[in-house]
């Protein structure tokens, strides 16, 4: 399948693949971890199944996946051709003609597919995704994913019901020790004490579920009726079914609620449609920016990793690999800040976001320029040569102590008690 590839290509592809993909999973699954203890936590408080969890986290994939592919490219290529360089096989590459043009034809390759990849997220997956997960936390919040008592506490499950269990079995299917209090508008209240019940689901009604309970008492409180109060009435029952109802889904916002949930053509329509408020322009403008200079920074990352995987000669230091991380982590950051202040009418869109991009552009090509063209030119030279003295001053301060904490040994064998000094 391969082999209309020159081996050179089909080598540095794997080279680049191997990492990038081991990067990919690892920030992936670092970023779900992260939300997904948080999101157990809430599911938790609000009562709601714990399968909803695993479909929050889910719909979550997109936006993470757009967070981990520009970091897992760059690693990627990064140390790709890091070890190309400390294995020395990069000399003798460019020793027989190979420039750094011809060595990233296949890592371009690659950034042309994720630049595709990433443009069909962040326009169009992830925009959907998002409202789908701000859909499910509207249902666990309302209760209309299903309830989840909490043992011994009330848990109000309507405005005007209330529900107490002293015990649940199977995952919350059973309830032991169950105590209920109805009251409706008219100012009557049903006091209900069962030996347990379990929630079942309607067909003709998907808004309203049904607690049924078994072997127990009621206690009817009919309020004031004509000036005095009414006897209230007892009823014992085998077998009562109390409907509850949920809120209706109808009740949820329609998509579009927040700039992130638009998909590319929403943005353009009201970005720049002289309808709409200024301020659905600017946050709209704001939000199409943002996500353009995140994509096109990709077609910049093959020449960054170049800049910084290739250390000094007879050196093995992983100086660039930390710094790059650093570098493609704080430019997000200013991308944020910058989205931020275009949202709120602060700056120009175009200036807030594409500034940023026109510096960090300028000092890649400066780096690369550096690499590429220059005899011996270091991009991070300066860096490299403090990095090592530190580092050398830091080895010899740990050496200088352990060898006056050693034990001193005379001829016959006998620990000094003195250290050398």
């Amino acid at each position: 399948m391969f082999k209309f590839i020159p081996a050179i290509d089909r080598y540095i592809l794997r080279l680049v693949l191997v990492p990038m993909i081991g990067v990919f999973v690892l920030a992936a699954s670092l970023f779900t971890l992260d939300k997904m203890l948080r999101l157990f936590d809430f599911v938790a408080t609000e009562g709601g199944p714990v399968g909803v969890v695993f479909k929050m986290l889910a719909s979550l994939v997109p936006e993470y996946a757009s967070l981990a592919i520009p970091l897992g490219l760059l690693l990627g290529i990064l140390l790709a051709f890091r070890k190309l360089a400390t294995s020395s096989e990069l000399d003798v590459l460019r020793a027989v003609g190979l420039g750094y043009g011809r060595l990233l034809r296949m890592p371009y390759i690659i950034t042309a597919l994720m630049v595709g990849l990433n443009v069909a997220l962040v326009f169009y997956v992830q925009p959907m995704s998002r409202y789908y997960y701000e859909q499910l936390e509207y249902e666990l919040r309302s209760g209309a994913l299903g309830a989840s008592i909490k043992v011994g506490e009330f848990t109000t499950l309507a405005d005007r019901t209330a529900l107490r269990i002293e015990e649940s079995r199977n995952e919350g299917r059973q309830l032991i020790g169950i105590f209920a209090r109805v009251a409706n508008s008219k100012g009557q209240v049903l006091s209900i004490s069962a030996r347990e019940g379990n929630f079942l689901a309607t067909s003709d009604n998907p808004d309203t579920i049904i607690l049924r309970l078994t072997d127990g008492t009621i206690v009817q409180d009919m309020g004031t009726q004509g000036g005095r109060n009414s006897t209230p009435r007892v009823l014992s029952f085998t077998r009562h079914d109390l409907p509850i109802d949920l809120p209706a889904m109808e009740k949820f916002r329609q998509r579009g609620d927040a700039e992130r949930e638009y998909i590319l053509p929403e943005l353009l329509r009201i970005g720049w449609s002289p309808e709409g408020t200024e301020t659905q322009r600017d946050a709209s403008q704001a939000s199409f920016n943002f996500r353009m200079v995140e994509v096109v920074m990709m077609l910049l990352l093959p020449l960054l990793a170049i800049s910084l995987a290739i250390p000094p000669k007879r050196s093995t230091s992983a100086l660039g690999v930390f710094l790059s991380i650093v570098m493609v982590v704080a430019y997000h950051k200013v991308n944020e800040y910058g989205q931020d202040f275009a949202t709120l009418g602060r700056a120009d869109p175009v200036l807030a976001l594409w500034g940023p991009f026109a510096i960090f552009a300028a000092l890649i090509m400066w780096m690369y320029y550096r690499v590429a063209y220059v005899p011996g030119g270091q991009a991070i030279g300066a860096l490299e040569s403090g990095s090592a003295k530190i580092a050398k001053k830091i080895r010899k301060l740990f050496r200088r102590k352990r060898r006056r904490f050693e034990p001193v040994i005379d001829d016959d064998g006998d620990l000094q008690p003195e250290a050398a000094q």
